[in-house]
This record gives structure tokens, sequence and C-alpha cells, in this order.
């Protein structure tokens, strides 16, 4: 059986031709689009879904990403702190993580990209505690497949501890010959190499202030090995560069390529204190860049030079980081911010509407090494979004459609989301679970967390911090 979306006011491609369809259909077969036009009659037995005054757009791709931190979200104690702070205190916290958490995060954090528009997500999860187990990873792979999404999971990572002069506590540290087994674990176990693959696996370790020189090389050398693909955060914050020039006597990015980690295998989340040799580094190697333009905001990292980037030849995609540091999993207000950020930093050189939502689609399948999803094709998988333009929000701001979605509206604009030739959101609800059931449980684990972490350090996290 086929699905068929039938008289669509507009399907925009985002194919390198940039062709857009004006009151057209598309064509669904299994997981692939099998055809865009006029007019297209359906087969006996096909879905048909009616798109009038609907826009049909590629999925939103999120390239970085902190699913558990949906459960640490808008914590007193943690507003309007720089980053080292702001996790010293947080660490207290997730030390709390358990299965059951880590579960009810990507379930709140994957489903809420679903209904913003996003169909394929990256997660870096690098928060182990003790005696939590190794099947963390596993469980969110589990959450992806529940709800329907297409999911990239990195394997995150931590082994330098406070004692050995990281940042963070040992008790959520691992030792380095058990994230290097668990991370071949996962690949062999997970990981899918051909086209249409629902689940990837790539190493992760977490940033160079919680992992040694040796984990890292050791982890590119397994991901070589295997063929998967690298990730960490990289110059994030001047702390960090701070960071990097005493322990290692090296910036960020110099201090990444004395490592092997440059390459298209490689994406970097933040990238934001570059100088423009290490910008045209990163576009020599065809490195990637995962840009988080709410979160950066929100702790006061800086602003990603996107437009420098882009012109050398990196590979740039967008994504939400983690919700603590956002307070929300939603692509489709990301892409505003990012559009915003862009002209305060470049002015009206900054980065047009249409590139924006290429940063959050085709831009991202680049980051993530896809070439089977991030623009509408016959061949390409279906993964799509149905944007109802019949909205308030919208009213009034249609004459350029592109536009419009970058500029106008609101997330619950989203009506449809299709992954992999599935509807997974209908009307704007996820189809495979009961949200309800979810935001309950997630809101007692969440307050479980708090008090648990407060009673063994005495803090409360309820109070925000004097200024």
């Amino acid at each position: 059986m086929a699905l068929l979306i039938k008289n669509a006011e507009w399907i925009i491609t985002l194919d390198s031709e940039g062709h857009r369809y004006q009151k057209a259909d598309l064509l669904i077969e299994g997981p692939a689009i099998k055809a865009i036009g006029f007019n297209l009659p359906p087969g006996d037995g096909d879905e048909i879904i009616n798109a009038r005054g609907k826009v049909v757009l590629p999925g939103l791709i999120n390239t970085h990403h902190h699913l558990y931190q949906t459960l640490t979200r808008n914590i007193p104690a943690t507003q309007d702190i720089p980053l080292f702070p702001w996790l010293v205190t947080l660490y207290e916290i997730w030390r709390e993580l358990t299965p059951e958490a880590v579960r009810l995060g990507a379930m709140v954090g994957l489903g809420e990209l679903l209904k913003t528009g996003c169909t394929c997500s990256s997660d870096h999860h690098y928060v182990f505690p003790r005696g939590q187990g190794n099947e963390l990873i596993d469980i969110e792979v589990q959450a992806a497949r529940e709800l329907g999404v297409r999911f990239h999971a990195t394997r995150g990572s931590m082994s330098l501890g406070k004692s050995r002069g990281g940042l963070p506590p040992d008790e959520v540290v691992q030792k380095e010959d058990e994230i290097l087994a668990d991370s071949e674990r996962l690949i062999r176990q997970y990981h899918e190499a051909g086209p249409f693959a629902m689940c990837r696996i790539a190493l992760a370790p977490c940033s160079p202030f919680s992992v040694t020189p040796g984990l890292m090389r050791d982890s590119a050398d397994l991901a070589r090995r295997y063929g998967v693909m690298l990730h960490t955060h990289l110059a994030e914050t001047m702390d960090e560069e701070r960071f990097c020039k005493e322990k290692f006597g090296r910036r960020p990015v110099e201090y990444m390529a004395d490592l092997g980690w440059l390459g298209p295998d490689v994406w970097f989340a933040h990238a934001i204190h570059l100088s423009d040799a290490e910008v045209a580094l990163l576009g020599e190697t065809k490195s990637g860049v995962a840009h988080c333009p709410a979160s950066n905001m929100k702790l006061s990292s800086g602003i990603c030079r996107v437009k420098d980037l882009l012109s050398a030849g990196a590979r740039v995609g967008l994504a939400v980081d983690g919700s603590a540091s956002n307070d929300s999993s939603n692509m489709w207000n990301e892409m505003r911010i990012a559009y915003l950020l862009q002209k305060l930093a470049y002015g009206n050189n900054g980065l047009t509407a249409e590139e924006v939502l290429r940063l959050a689609t085709t831009g991202g399948a680049r980051v993530l090494g896809r070439e089977d999803i991030g623009y509408l094709s016959p061949g390409m998988a279906a993964d799509l979004i149905l944007v109802n333009f019949e909205e308030l929000g919208f009213a009034g701001g249609q004459h350029d459609p592109v536009a419009a979605i970058i500029t106008c509206g609101d997330s619950q604009l989203v009506d449809t989301t299709i992954v992999n030739g599935e509807v997974v959101v209908r009307e704007g609800r996820l189809v495979k679970i009961d949200e309800i059931k979810i935001v309950r449980q997630a809101n007692r684990i969440s307050r479980e967390m708090l008090a648990r972490a407060g009673r063994r350090t005495g803090t409360n996290y309820y109070a925000y911090p004097k200024r």
C-alpha cells in the first residue's frame, strides 16, 4: 500500500535546483518517495492525505542533543550562569539518572522533536552514573524505535573526573577500556550502514575538559575501523579555550588537529570561538558543525560564524542542544532563532530564510553523513512534514512560502510528520504513544531526581543563584 499526499498548497523540495511545486501531489511507496507531480492517481488501497492549505517540506534534522536533559530543564539554580558553573551544578543532579529516567527523557525529547517537524535526530549521551549500567544508549535506541524517529545515537563518554583535573565528579566518569568495549558493542549491535538506515551509531567523547587525549585517539581509531562517525563539543566558551591552552598548550581546534579529529567523518557541537585560520581549516577538512543558537544565547557563549564556515566549505547543520540549556527540543523555533541571530552577527549579509531552512535539512544530512535524507525527490527517503498554512500565524505572510516557514507561524502548525514512509504525527499529536502519560511520568521522575540530589548535596535547586 502506498501513501498519496494530494493537493498540497506547496511542495518545497530543497533539491539542488530548488524546485517548488504549487497545488501538487507526492506519492510514497514503502520507505521512499515514488513521485512528485500533478494529478497523481491513487492506487487500490492507497492511503490519501488531503493536503489542501498545507505546505510539504523535507523533515528537519537535529544534529546535536542531550535527551536526558529534558528532565532537568528550567531548574532555578541553573538559570543565568555560564557553562562551567552550570555544568558543575547539573552534574550533581545528573548523577541521579536511572534507566527509567533515560527512557522518559528520550521519549519526551524525541517526541517534542517529531511534533516540531524533526524526522531525524542525533543524541549525545555521555553521563553514565556509577551503578546504573552500560545499557543507557540501548534504552534510547528502543525509545526512538517506539516513536518511529530516525536516530543517530552517539556513544558519549567522560573519563577525566575531578580527581584527575577534569570538570565532572568521579561518580559519572568511566574507565576507558569499559567505554571502548561498550562503544564497539553498540556499533556491532545497532549501527545500520545502508540507505534508509533508521539507527546509526557514532562515537562521542564529551569534551576536552572531561576526557583524556588517549580516549580521543582510541575512539577515533575504533570509529574509523568500523566506518562510523565521530562527534564532540568544541570551542563553545572562552573557559574551554583557556582550559585547552593551560592543559594542552593548544587552542581547541589545534588540539583536535593534533588528535586526528578533523575530516568529513567528524562533526563538532558549537564551534563558536574560532580564528580565521581555524574556520579555514574546518572548511578545508570538510569537518562538520552543529549550530546551536538558542543554547549559545542562553549560556552567553557567543555566536557561531555560520556564514564564514559555509563560505570556507565546512558542513553546517542546525541543532537544539540539550534541553537544560535550551529548555526546548523545538526545531521549528531553532530555525527562527538561527535566522535572527545570523542577521545580528552579519547584518544584511546574514543567512537568508532559504539558507536557514537548508541548514536544518540538507545541511544536517551532510553533517550526519547522509545522502538519503534532507530533500524531497523520487528515490529519497520519505521523511517529510506537512505544515498548515490555514492558521492565523501565517495569515498575510504567504507571499514567499519558505520565508513564511522561518519568520511566521509557531510550532503548533506542524500538522503531520512522516518518517520512512510512516505517519508518526497526525493533526499535531504523536501517533504511537500516550503523550499525557509520558508527561506525567517525566514530571514525577524529574522531581525525584532533584529531591535525591538536594538531600545528598544539601542544595536547594529551587533557589535562583545570587547575582
